[in-house]
């Protein structure tokens, strides 16, 4: 199934699926802030007005200011440039990842898969993701580029796992021994016969891995680890306004608003696809 065919199936569950609708519209609005934050946001983010420091949300500042006098809502919209560059970022190249690893594990077996599966994937599985990722961007320092590929490091396991399970199913199916003793070279027939057919699932956990993905950049950045200051981060704006907690809750409840929201759509999207891919479901849903 294609991009295309993936992006008509989100729009054909939404139809019926209101949290799906509702996933779509605040991805598309993320999107949109990402695309054009410079247009969008009322102020500049990093404008410092110490005399408008910790403002409740007014008309000219709607969602207040934080302890330097900055709009917060100019800040969670230019934020979300950062969460969806990282998010793209992470599983773009942790999707790279898996495909071609667990790619190369399921299709030749043997050897080549108990050294992929049994050794590589279990000594990244015995750490936790989000410590790796912590303990490579301290070591190399913070920054965007970093970041994602201290997550790739930490996240494209999983994709492999899914991958090279579908593959294993797929590779003695009739139509890949018939391109097989046609003569097909092996990188052909992982890439035009196997990979089109397990595509489904590796695109519905894609979806779901952009929400983890968000979801870390807004830990790492908590942590001191993300983008440097004064770049806007979902993040970094918790960390700055866990002091407030109580005198200033709004410099708190916005970005964590921010990070929920765009959590949850990724998820309801991961759903929809799922739905929409899976044969049982589309027929449960007169799809």
């Amino acid at each position: 199934m294609s991009f295309m065919a993936a992006f008509s199936g989100i729009l054909t569950s939404s139809r019926r699926n209101p949290l799906a609708t509702s996933g779509v519209v605040l991805v598309t609005i993320f999107v949109l802030f990402a695309l054009f934050a410079p247009w969008i946001a009322p102020q500049n983010p990093a404008a410092i007005d110490l005399p408008a420091r910790l403002q409740a949300p007014t008309a000219h500042h709607w969602f207040g200011t934080d302890e330097l006098g900055r709009d917060i809502l100019s800040r969670i919209i230019y934020g979300a440039r950062i969460s969806m560059l990282v998010g793209t970022g992470v599983v773009a190249g942790s999707l790279l990842l898996g495909l071609i690893f667990g790619s190369i594990a399921g299709y030749y077996g043997r050897f080549v898969d108990r050294f992929f599966n049994v050794i590589i994937m279990n000594a990244f599985m015995s750490f936790p993701g989000i410590l790796l990722a912590i303990a490579i961007v301290a070591f190399s320092g913070p920054g965007i580029t970093r970041l994602i590929v201290a997550l790739c490091i930490g996240g494209w396991v999983g994709y492999a796992r899914l991958v090279r399970a579908q593959v294993l199913a797929v590779k003695e199916k009739e139509f890949v021994e018939a391109a097989r003793a046609l003569g097909a070279s092996d990188w052909r027939i992982i890439t035009r016969h196997i990979l089109p057919g397990i595509i489904q699932p590796v695109i519905v956990q894609a979806a779901i891995g952009m929400a983890g993905a968000v979801l870390a950049e807004a830990t790492m950045s908590f942590l001191g680890l993300g983008v440097p200051p004064p770049t806007a981060s979902w993040g970094a704006m918790l960390f700055d306004g866990r002091t407030h907690l109580f005198d200033a809750p709004h410099l708190v409840l916005f970005p964590a608003a921010a990070v929920m929201l765009a959590v949850l759509s990724f998820n309801f999207i991961g759903d929809a696809l799922r739905d929409f891919m899976d044969p049982r479901s589309r027929m449960e849903a007169g799809l």
